[in-house]
């Protein structure tokens, strides 16, 4: 069961007080980004946030460990409740952002292109 549009509006207006947040679809569901990072992923209509240490630490046992999709690694599964308090929402969202890597910077498609061209010269 594919992610319903409603579903990515009622989340991204939850947490529309977050600097730069977005949801992109990815394989018919959708990754939930703050700040250019992945905090989570919205599968079948329910949310996977990125597990952190601070995130568990702010949530308590206010959450469900799960997986957004059979191999992925467990996550924090934000029930229908949790959602609806858009405040706590946002602020587990900026943790997790927070706490998770800078992402890898995106490689040109010339650099791309003359990798390949060297690997074919060979």
């Amino acid at each position: 069961m594919a992610t319903r549009q409603s579903t990515i509006e009622f989340i991204l207006d939850q947490v529309s007080t977050l600097n730069s947040v977005r949801a992109k679809k990815m394989f018919g569901e959708y990754a939930l980004y703050v700040e250019d990072k992945v905090v989570a992923l919205i599968c079948d209509d329910q949310l996977f946030v990125k597990t952190t240490d601070p995130g568990r630490a702010f949530l308590g046992k206010r959450y469900q460990e799960s997986t957004a999709y059979p191999g992925a690694k467990p996550s924090m599964l934000i029930g229908a409740d949790a959602l609806e308090d858009h405040e706590r929402l946002s602020e587990l969202l900026r943790i997790t952002a927070l706490a998770l890597p800078p992402p890898n910077p995106k490689k040109s498609r010339a650099s791309k292109t003359s990798k390949a061209s060297k690997a074919n010269s060979r």
